[in-house]
């Protein structure tokens, strides 16, 4: 019965009115126990006749247990697993202990459970019911949080509980929420009338709707708790009540009232969270238990044994299990391991055991360390992490225990619970550790500083495990050197210009390894000589390095786990062939679901997309990024973004963008990201004339010598240097550009060499360097750095006042500028032409200026020849939301079909203007 939930109820109908309408609804109910959340889902479960209904219910003591609570959400829909995508299905069933495979990636997992549903909605609306959500299983919330988020035009509706004051690890934050209060005095009293077995006295009532804030479960409780006599006002109602109005105090008194045999009964009843009522009833015979103790009066107030055993309220569970002493409830443990079925549950049969033992025991520890394997099997970070805590604390050997409580540690860092992680570390430090176990311990606090933003502790922490790791194992040294080189090189300036260098100088001098090198040697190598000795030094060997990462012998695994640091080898050579392997990675990456890399590669990736001069790739790429980014919870300084809204010129998106880089890299301690935010602010302001501001932004990333990518802000301190009148200035930056640009050889570096040396020149020389730069640059991929030496070059030969030659050059420069969408050179450009005595006119709108920016980056997918169901995974939404978009876009750009959809697309990118200059 709900009484006065009128506002409640009217969510709910609106959650469900969008499920049966094609779009999708989400609601978390918050509120205190007993406040009526879970008569507000089973009203809502009345309601949808027309829908399919899926249940999960959090239980306390499966919280360990991963996967669990997907698992049992998922149960009426599995029937449509072999209809999922590969990797996607691959994933889900391992993640439910379906198969055997690989760790799966937990927001795969989460793709693939949404596939799952929204499938199965495409067929008749679904509604799926979450209760007490802060009680699922890690891996469980997180999965159905990440649903919740992607669902738009899939006729599914999602309703959550969650507990007043519980946190279910953030995973349900942001999500639309209401929050369920006590009634009103007059409807609790109605309430609390109806439920009592006689006449209630006013002033009796409105005590007891005071004391219990108008809880409707306490209200029926004290109903049934005081006797006819107190409620009717004749005797005197003791005061507080004598449960005080709460909940867990009644039951508690409830529990202890029975006899002892009932106890321990309810006991196991609470101890099991499988709700299979005959392992209960095994447990029962194995203490001496009569099947009787569960009719005994009362109980039936407490709990149902059938189908399944389920207490009528998880406090009721609760008190079941606490007002036991500590020897009872391990009796209790014993007895349901006695009659779990190891092969069938070992997990669960490791848990009883471990809550069964009285102390250390090496046999219960191992079952644990087992169930933590096979919990990580399931990508159940979270609960390997809790087996493997446990286990180290049943472990009798002091070292066996140091150990394990180092892999709870490793997992814990893993699943991103960083404090417990160095919760453990210390615990784990205890000892006794060997010279190996010790570097373990500093390359975890080297890695958790470093992955939770203390970017500038990382480093000596890493170097300390590299150190320590040499005379032990020279490979694992060699690799944990470039962890600390990596993370160096990421703190930038702000770990210090002797980190890098000191780190460098000390891979200078390790043994050679004892095979051939690896990729990882190499960069090792490269990066070393490159800060050691500079960038003619380190060419060969970058170059080297690059090479073997685009090699098609090198394996899956290494370059994902080293191919980034290979291709940024050759930044500092001003090369691009490393294109080619971020490509492979990012394909890598998106095949095996390695989101946590992902977003990372999308937003390197779209910076050298951005560079090549194709704008609306690179702004599909940091879509991408960020639809990866919301789904993992992960967070990078905008940098791809910032960077294509300088390179375009817009200067109110820019300079936001910009801002929040440097306070986000500063507060992280990610310096490398304040340089290039430095260095993004210098190409805005040249791009827009205003030198004075582009030369303090050039000079400030370019300070940062030790940080290689301050020589991409030279050009630009060089242009506006020359620009502002400070010749001095751009002499210095040429000599440290030409110092890079020389060693690499490449077209792209020595063709903005020489646009540089040319703003410099004078006379027959600087139009030899202009003509140079043109030429180098027109077979090179930076089409920005291309069009900027034509504009260069015209603004000059303006000045030398040769009209006609200045025209062909910025006219050019123009239709670059303006096919690339690079506004404000090419109002440069627009604004020199009108010098010459010509107008230049910009063309007209294209599709990006028509769609929103998902709808366009799902019109480029499309274009690409990717299906709905293949831009769904590559997106994180659904493909009937893809479906509702690409609707929407036919309308927009008129169109009827994915063939003239991608026509359309393709003749918006490709004007006859930009075959000129190809």
């Amino acid at each position: 019965m709900l009484l006065d939930r009128a506002t409640e109820t009217a969510a709910l109908v609106g959650v469900l009115a969008a499920a049966r309408d094609g779009l999708s609804g989400v609601l978390v109910l918050r509120g205190d126990a007993g406040i009526g959340k879970t008569a507000l889902l089973e009203w809502a479960a009345g309601q949808a006749h027309d829908m399919q209904l899926a249940r999960v219910a959090g239980i306390q003591a499966e919280m360990g247990m991963g996967s669990a609570g997907l698992h049992q959400l998922l149960v009426p829909f599995l029937g449509g697993l072999d209809g999922l995508p590969g990797p996607q299905r691959q994933a889900l069933e391992s993640a439910l202990g379906l198969v055997a495979g690989p760790a799966p990636d937990r927001f795969l997992v989460g793709l693939a459970a949404l596939t799952l549903l929204t499938d199965a909605a495409a067929g008749q609306p679904v509604l799926c019911l979450v209760d007490d959500a802060q009680w699922l299983d890690q891996v469980s919330v997180e999965v159905l949080g990440f649903i919740a988020r992607r669902l738009y035009a899939d006729r599914v509706g999602m309703l959550f509980t969650v507990r007043a004051g519980e946190d279910p690890m953030a995973a349900l934050a942001g999500l639309p929420e209401m929050t369920v209060g006590g009634l009103p005095e007059e409807v609790a009293g109605e309430l609390l009338a109806a439920s009592a077995a006689g006449p209630v006295d006013g002033q009796v009532s409105r005590q007891i709707v005071a004391d219990t804030a108008g809880n409707p479960l306490a209200l029926v409780e004290a109903a049934g708790e005081l006797t006819p006599a107190e409620l009717s006002g004749a005797v005197p109602l003791s005061w507080p009540l004598r449960f005080g109005g709460r909940l867990e105090e009644l039951y508690l008194s409830r529990m202890r009232a029975l006899p002892a045999s009932t106890q321990t009964l309810l006991l196991l009843a609470a101890a099991d969270p499988s709700g299979d009522p005959a392992l209960v009833w095994k447990a029962a015979r194995q203490l001496g238990i009569d099947p009787q103790a569960g009719e005994m009066g009362g109980v039936e107030r407490l709990v149902s044994w059938e189908p399944r055993v389920q207490f009528r309220h998880p406090l009721i569970r609760s008190a079941a299990y606490y007002a036991a002493p500590a020897p009872a409830r391990r009796r209790g443990h014993q007895a349901l391991a006695t009659v779990t079925d190891p092969d069938a549950d070992p997990d669960r049969r490791a848990w009883h055991l471990a809550e069964a033992a009285v102390g250390p025991d090496e046999q219960v520890a191992a079952d644990l360390e087992r169930s933590a394997d096979r919990a990580q099997a399931r990508g159940g970070l979270a609960a390997a992490a809790v087996f493997l805590e446990r286990a180290a604390a049943l472990t009798p050997d002091p070292a066996r225990r140091a150990e394990r409580t180092l892999a709870a540690a490793q997992v814990n860092r893993q699943a991103g619970a960083f404090g417990k992680a160095l919760e453990l570390l210390a615990a784990a430090e205890a000892g006794p550790l060997d010279e190996f176990q010790n570097a373990r311990v500093d390359w975890l606090r080297g890695q958790i500083a470093f992955a939770s933003g203390l970017g500038s502790d990382a480093p000596p922490l890493l170097l300390k495990a590299a150190k320590r790791l040499e005379p032990l194992n020279l490979d694992l040294a060699r690799e944990t050197y470039v962890d600390a080189w990596q993370a160096a090189f990421f703190a930038g300036y702000l770990a210090g210009a002797g980190d890098l260098l000191e780190i460098s100088r000390a891979a200078r001098v390790l043994p050679p390894p004892a095979h051939p090198p690896r990729l990882v040697d190499l960069v090792l190598d490269g990066f070393a000589l490159l800060v050691t000795d500079g960038p003619a030094a380190a060419a060969p060997v970058l170059r080297q390095a690059t090479w073997a990462s685009a090699s098609p012998d090198i394996q899956d695994e290494e370059i994902l786990r080293w191919g980034f640091v290979a291709t940024v080898a050759d930044e500092a050579l001003w090369d691009d062939e490393g294109w080619r392997v971020t490509v492979r990675q990012v394909q890598l990456a998106r095949d095996v679901g390695a989101l946590d890399q992902l977003s990372f590669l999308l937003n390197r990736m779209a910076i050298e997309t951005v560079w090549s001069g194709d704008f609306a790739a690179a702004a599909r790429l940091i879509a991408e990024a960020r639809a990866v980014c919301e789904a993992t919870g992960s967070r990078f300084a905008p940098v791809a973004a910032a960077m294509l809204a300088a390179f375009r010129g817009r200067e109110a998106e820019a300079v936001p963008l910009i801002q929040s880089i440097v306070e986000q890299a500063t507060a992280g301690g990610q310096g490398v990201s304040v340089t290039v935010a430095h260095w993004v602010a210098a190409v805005l302001y040249n791009g827009l004339g205003r030198y004075e501001e582009a030369l303090a932004a050039a000079r400030q990333a370019s300070e940062h010598k030790h940080v290689y990518l301050s020589v991409w802000a030279l050009p630009e301190l060089i242009e506006a240097a020359a620009r502002a009148g400070n010749p001095r200035i751009a002499d210095d930056a040429l000599d440290r550009l030409a110092e890079a640009t020389q060693a690499g050889g490449t077209e792209d570096g020595l063709g903005v060499e020489a646009r540089s040396r040319a703003l410099l020149s004078e006379g027959e020389a600087a139009e030899a360097y202009y003509r140079d730069a043109i030429g180098r640059l027109g077979n090179a991929r930076r089409r920005p750095e291309f069009a900027r030496a034509h504009l260069l070059y015209g603004e000059w030969l303006r000045r030398q006042r040769r009209r006609r030659d200045a025209r062909d050059q910025l006219r050019t420069a123009f239709v670059m500028f303006d096919s690339m969408g690079m506004e404000a050179f090419a109002g440069r450009a627009r604004a020199e032409l009108r010098a010459t005595g010509e107008r230049a006119r910009p063309r007209g709108p294209g599709a990006s200026e028509v769609l929103t920016a998902q709808e366009e980056q799902i019109a480029w997918l499309v274009a690409e020849h990717l299906s709905n169901r293949e831009i769904a995974a590559r997106l994180f939404i659904s493909a009937s939301t893809v479906e509702y978009h690409l609707r929407k876009i036919f309308r927009k750009l008129d169109v009827s079909s994915r063939a003239q959809l991608a026509r359309t697309l393709r003749d918006d990118k490709e004007t006859p203007t930009q075959r000129d200059w190809r």
